[in-house]
């Protein structure tokens, strides 16, 4: 069944069009992989869903109801989550004060401190510590966590390995796989083919605003990918 559904979407940044006509269906319980190139749109698409920018084009359904009208406050409350790009955790704040923070709409779930620090054990010695010292991997750790705490029913994570070392990637992806096993609906962000062909069940990739390919990971090759993440596929 579709939690989240998106037709002929397409977003500007007031005269340029980011996003033109895409359209895609995501399941409950499914890990959803987006990739492209910088500039594809990827971000845009993941900030369309959350509500960060102005009404799109087109209609964002999220467990069958229309939202693409409603304020990214009012979708958090729903269950949409947004781990953006950069991670942007709150820099004055603790760890501790960081995940309370994501905690403030008070759903009601299995996400609590006790759940976001058995995934990321790393964070519980650093749960004191102010966030502008964390290194890049630990900030990733907290803005994930402090996503989780709001209980989504659909997760958004923006470039998870973006400017982190391979050894921080690597913990990072198996610290998701059990977010995943936990039957968390999740779209993942990447421009690291070999990251998305392992984790996600679907995934679709982006060319300067547009769908070109899209399809289960078994069903579609990794050349398939690449042809259409470069713009060289012909068919």
């Amino acid at each position: 069944m579709s939690l989240l559904e998106l037709e002929d979407i397409s977003t500007r940044y007031g005269d340029f069009q980011a996003l033109f006509s895409v359209s895609l269906s995501v399941n409950a319980g499914e890990s959803f992989g987006v990739i492209g190139a910088n500039g594809a749109g990827k971000s845009t698409l993941l900030q369309t869903i959350a509500g960060l920018l102005e009404s799109p084009t087109g209609t964002v359904r999220f467990d069958g109801e229309a939202v693409e009208h409603l304020p990214a406050h009012k979708r958090v409350t729903r269950g949409i989550s947004l781990v953006p790009e950069g991670r942007r955790v709150f820099p004055s704040l603790t760890v501790h004060e960081n995940l309370q923070v994501g905690a403030y709409g008070k759903r009601k779930g299995p996400w609590d401190l006790d759940a976001v620090y058995g995934v990321f054990p790393l964070l519980v010695k650093l749960r004191n510590k102010q966030a502008s010292f964390l290194s890049g991997g630990e900030q990733q750790a907290l803005a994930i966590g402090r996503a989780l705490m709001s209980n989504p029913r659909l997760l958004l994570i923006d470039e998870v390995s973006l400017g982190l070392a391979p050894v921080v990637i690597r913990h990072l992806y198996e610290a998701m796989a059990d977010v995943v096993s936990s039957g968390m609906t999740v779209i993942l962000v990447e421009q690291d083919i070999a990251q998305i062909m392992e984790v996600a069940d679907r995934v679709c990739c982006l060319l300067e605003g547009r769908k070109v390919i899209e399809g289960e990971r078994g069903a579609i090759s990794r050349e398939q990918i690449t042809e259409a993440y470069f713009g060289t596929r012909t068919g």
